[in-house]
């Protein structure tokens, strides 16, 4: 195979060369340090295909069993590597099946390119075959988007891509790509982006707002943070640990900024939000001094806004400015890259205990252990719980896994009871709550960091909606963990069904398949427990396991979730059954 490098070495004279569209997608995907992508192939985006097969050896590509497991594995793998996933898929409605990947990716910051095959040029607008507008639908779910019309458009617009998705507040890119630019040969050169003009990724700190932050903390009796997971995409974890240590602030995290600070911190005083800890959610609305870093105040964090915080000053550490303000008004905003701000703020804080207020926190989390945790994660009734197989992961993993999850009642007890020591540890779909996220999310984490291990908490809901994608795990031998929570519902709607419409279970009963007989004919080892006396044994067989494995607990049919904060509530509103 002759690279561009070698024909730039021969041509000598020349600092391009003369290449067709596809082949320079390649170069630009390896330029920008890609060496594995997802995907499916069609029509439209086969020219580049036909090069990728010439690139085996640089460019690893993972044939997806559904365009959307491609969106949702190249998430898992950029939120545990840090690095930028990449999808591809062809026109139509192979573009069309990226969009739920897309607006996932666009809610919870995550660097994405997809690129997209198009048909050609002087076809556009004329209903071709395959067909659709994917930058009109996919411009409201994408940080940027653009369609490529001719070969020369390339290096340029894929290096800002790349630019675009990882810079600032991360998020995900759409390249439309017509058949005609991937068949036109141009002269080729490739340039790393560094800047786009009127786009400022990340807003120059204001030592003023940082000094004024600094001056609130200092005071407050009762200063409690609240962090989100920009701090994990800032690389602020360090930073975070050492404000909260020599200030000795309590803290706090949404399910997205979990794992960032490990569980086991005396200051890290559990989950905020609709499913999270008592102690959290109850003392938002007793602090007298609120600091957001990183975290957007969505709803399900917030509950009533008329009834949030509103006896606190309220700081917000955050790098994007449509942020500021947007729910909760901010006494002093401090724009900029959470790792450099928190940097800034450190050396201008005070030492100090706050040991009275950190004790507030420490009771209720003793209310709340005794009603509900105890309960969960070790339960005297017959029926197995979803708490209970956590417990077991974390014991049998010794706190190390990368937990992948979907989205319902099993998201929000792993969230509440995994416990992690290492940032980047806990994946899941936080603003959009896709169901079927979390196994082509898991095959991406596990790509992702190889290293380490990576245990998909999956429903028996959302599991069937991405199932196929088993054949990647199949293909590949991947050895990723999958755990199928298996309560023969929807578990989170039959819950507000009986909380919040008088018991009138419409649609959630689930009769499901013998899931241990798919995952064989994936030739996956597979088991089912439904008794209590096996499931430890069960557990660290899994977890001692270099293969695949897929593990389907039987648990409670009607277990339900708390604490809860029911919707439109305020966060002193929560129930603790």
């Amino acid at each position: 195979m002759e690279t561009v490098k070698e024909k730039m070495t021969e041509t000598k004279t020349k600092a391009t060369v003369k290449i067709t569209g596809a082949e320079a997608i390649i170069h630009c995907l390896l330029a920008e340090g890609v060496d594995l992508l997802y995907g499916y192939p069609g029509g439209a985006i086969m020219p580049v295909y036909d090069e990728l097969y010439k690139f085996q050896d640089k460019l690893t590509h993972i044939l997806t069993r559904h365009e959307q497991g491609a969106t949702h594995a190249a998430q898992g793998y950029a939120r545990v590597s840090g690095r930028v996933g990449v999808a591809m898929a062809t026109s139509g409605p192979g573009a069309t099946n990226l969009v739920t990947g897309l607006a996932d990716a666009q809610i919870d910051s995550t660097p994405m390119v997809c690129i997209t095959g198009q048909v050609p040029r002087h076809l556009l607008g004329s209903d071709a075959f395959q067909e659709t507008d994917i930058i009109g639908i996919s411009t409201p779910v994408t940080k940027w988007n653009y369609q490529i019309t001719k070969a020369s458009e390339i290096p340029e617009i894929m290096a800002k891509a790349f630019y675009i998705a990882k810079s600032g507040r991360p998020g995900p890119v759409l390249i439309d790509i017509t058949k005609n630019a991937q068949f036109e040969e141009f002269d080729f050169s490739y340039k790393k982006c560094k800047g786009v003009r009127s786009y400022i990724p990340t807003p120059k700190p204001n030592m003023g707002s940082i000094e004024a932050a600094a001056e609130l903390i200092n005071k407050a009796k009762k200063p409690f943070i609240v962090w989100g997971q920009g701090v994990i995409l800032g690389e602020a974890e360090e930073e975070l640990k050492t404000v909260i240590e020599k200030a000795g602030i309590p803290a706090a995290w949404t399910i997205m900024g979990e794992s960032a600070i490990p569980t086991s911190h005396p200051l890290n005083v559990g989950m905020v939000g609709m499913h999270g800890n008592y102690g959290p959610n109850m003392l938002t609305n007793e602090c007298d001094l609120l600091i957001a870093i990183g975290m957007r105040f969505d709803d399900r964090v917030t509950g009533n806004l008329d009834a949030y915080a509103k006896q606190a000053k309220v700081i917000h550490f955050e790098i994007d400015p449509a942020e500021i303000n947007k729910n909760v008004n901010a006494d002093v905003a401090v724009l900029g890259n959470s790792k450099e701000t928190l940097e800034l703020l450190l050396p201008l804080l005070n030492e100090n205990k706050h040991e009275d207020w950190h004790n507030e926190f420490k009771k209720k989390h003793q209310i709340e252990f005794e009603q509900v945790i105890k309960n969960d994660i070790h339960p005297t009734k017959e029926g197995l719980t979803m708490g209970e197989v956590i417990e077991e992961i974390n014991l049998a993993s010794k706190n190390k896994a990368v937990i992948v999850t979907d989205v319902g009642q099993h998201q929000m007890i792993a969230c509440r009871y995994a416990k992690f020591e290492q940032s980047k540890s806990n994946i899941t779909s936080g603003g959009l709550g896709t169901m079927g996220f979390a196994l082509p999310a898991a095959i991406g984490a596990k790509q992702g960091a190889m290293d380490r291990e990576v245990v998909a908490i999956i429903g028996d809901g959302g599991y069937q909606m991405t199932i196929q994608e088993l054949g990647v795990i199949f293909q590949h031998q991947i050895p990723v963990k999958i755990v199928v929570l298996n309560n023969d519902h929807l578990g989170m709607v039959r819950q507000w069904q009986e909380l919040f419409f008088d018991k009138r279970y419409a649609s959630t009963v689930m009769v499901n398949p013998d899931f241990v007989k798919i995952a064989e004919g994936y030739h996956i080892e597979s088991k089912r427990v439904s008794k209590r006396e096996d499931l430890k044994a069960t557990v660290q067989e899994m977890i001692a396991s270099d293969k695949p494995y897929f593990l389907e607990v039987k648990v409670e049919k009607e277990d339900n979730v708390f604490p809860m904060i029911p919707s439109g509530a305020a966060v002193s509103d929560i129930r603790l059954k």
